[in-house]
């Protein structure tokens, strides 16, 4: 057993894979200057346009065009750098206090001050979906217009990398308060665009915001548009429909491999696709059940076919990349096991679920082989495919038998992913959609959460990763790469593993 951080690596990789890109559009642009438009394409819709309700990465590529946080990690470096604070200090174990640049402008020409940094917060850590990103806070104080001080319940070690993940978004406070649902409709940030307008399934369409603090956009017009099917995602590609397409499948990267006039990007992800089995619900409250359901699941299959390799399987539900990962192994596939199992456990004949995913290709594609390995031992699953936006609904309400989710651990960090998805208090929205309440879970995670000695934590995490194996409440299936294709012509283009491409530094030749 082992422990792995290879946050650094991965930098370097992006690095490496974008320069590349970036060498390749250069030699083969066409001259005659720029285009005033970056279209790119993905298979889901945003969720919400609010960036403390819309999480999920097809709603925060949008929206983190829109709006900033206090800080920001660098994509390619992974270091942490001031956006909406020029500067910070740290008071104490418990205590951070924020210097805010002044003159920055919200998109309605209002200043950006700290009542607004205060109100963000308060927001976010009172809404369910994004609270525990942020419910490491105490209280956020005001200290004159342009200082705010954040003080935290306990010592908390991942404090700043928190406060730069999307959902801790800054918010106009007159703007959302005089008009809460005008705000959801057309929001209204701080970043480098401004929203124009929302054709719900198919596009939303951005301008760059001349105010912008650290400058305009080199591109003016921003246009995110929906293509579940990644085969044509590609052909618009193909066809310069597109200038940018995300996560596309194996066969699709073999054709845009293929052709001189496009680019593969692509690097390792913090990211894993797991089967949440609903706790709440006979026979998943079985453990034996369970772990039955695991040892039935060929993972490397998985990999090897539906990812055509482009994976590993997976052992925790955090990925390697992440501080606090700790290798437990792979649980067996076992198919004899996994029928022994199920007779202990009192289903000598299997039984009957469902199985529920939102309409991603690749996820279905995943989900049609685990219904064939589940029926090998006798249990038989019905595959139940709905777009992302009702699948988070209604697993949230705790609808589902099982479902096929992806989790990308978006500040590097173990507790982002351990206590969203294993804590009893955020069961539902916030993540845990195996109603997982374990006291021993609880503990684990809360001692990795409130300290900041790194032997602590890595120890908590350990124990929480073998004693999760056992629990089996999620069935982790794989960690899986994260790609984007592009037009040659794409100049300063950067992956980012976490999936929040950033676009105002990007500029297409025609």
């Amino acid at each position: 057993m082992k422990k792995q951080n290879i946050c650094f690596a991965i930098g370097l990789i992006c690095l490496v894979m974008a320069l590349a890109g970036c060498g390749k559009s250069g030699s083969k642009a066409q001259a005659g200057g720029y285009k005033d438009t970056i279209i790119f394409g993905q298979g889901a819709d945003v969720t919400s346009l609010d960036p403390h309700i819309g999480k999920e990465t097809p709603a925060v590529t949008v929206t983190n065009h829109i709006f900033d946080t206090l800080v920001e990690v660098d994509g390619v470096t992974n270091e942490l750098k001031p956006q909406i604070a020029e500067r910070w200090e740290q008071l104490s174990p418990t205590s951070y206090r924020f210097f805010i640049r002044k003159g920055i402008k919200f998109h309605d020409g209002t200043e950006l001050t700290a009542a607004d940094v205060k109100f963000s917060l308060d927001r976010a850590i009172a809404t369910p979906a994004v609270a525990y990103i942020v419910d490491f806070i105490s209280n956020v104080t005001v200290e004159d217009p342009y200082t705010v001080v954040v003080n935290t319940h306990a010592p908390y070690g991942p404090t700043l990398r928190n406060l730069s993940v999307p959902f801790a978004a800054i918010i106009p406070k007159a703007a959302v308060e005089a008009n809460p649902t005008g705000f959801i409709q057309h929001p209204i940030g701080s970043g480098p665009y401004k929203f124009v307008s929302w054709k719900q399934s198919d596009s939303v369409q951005m301008e760059a915001f001349a105010d912008y603090y650290a400058g305009a956009p080199k591109t003016k017009n921003l246009i995110m548009k929906v293509i579940p099917e990644p085969s044509q995602r590609t052909i618009a590609l193909e066809t310069g429909e597109l200038d940018l397409a995300y996560d596309l499948t194996p066969n699709d990267l073999k054709i845009i491999t293929g052709n001189d006039k496009l680019t593969v990007f692509k690097a390792p992800s913090l990211s894993c696709t797991y089967i949440s089995m609903n706790m709440r619900k006979a026979p998943f409250n079985n453990k034996l059940v369970r772990q039955a359901i695991s040892h039935a699941i060929d993972r490397q299959l998985i990999v090897d076919t539906v990812l055509s390799g482009a994976g590993q399987a997976a052992d925790a539900i955090i990925a390697p990349a992440v501080y606090g990962y700790f290798e437990t192994g792979v649980d067996k596939f076992d198919p004899e096991l996994s029928k022994q199992l199920l007779a202990q456990a009192g289903y000598p004949n299997g039984f009957s679920c469902s199985l529920w995913v939102n309409n991603s290709v690749q996820r279905v594609e995943i989900c049609q082989a685990i219904i064939e390995m589940l029926r090998n031992v006798g249990i038989t699953a019905r595959l139940e495919v709905m777009e992302l936006g009702a699948f988070i609904q209604r697993s949230t309400a705790g609808e589902h038998d099982m479902g096929a989710f992806g989790w990308v651990t978006s500040t590097k960090d173990a507790d982002y992913t351990y206590y969203s998805l294993e804590h009893s208090s955020q069961q539902g929205a916030a993540g845990n959609r195996t109603f997982t309440a374990d006291p021993e879970v609880d503990r684990l995670v809360d001692l990795g959460r409130t300290s900041v000695d790194p032997a602590i934590r890595e120890k908590a995490y350990k124990d929480l990763a073998i004693y999760l194996a056992d629990l089996e409440n999620n069935v982790n299936i794989a960690y899986t790469e994260i790609n984007v294709g592009g037009n040659n012509n794409v100049e300063n283009f950067f992956i980012d593993p976490i999936g929040y491409h950033k676009l105002e530094n990007v500029q297409v030749k025609k």
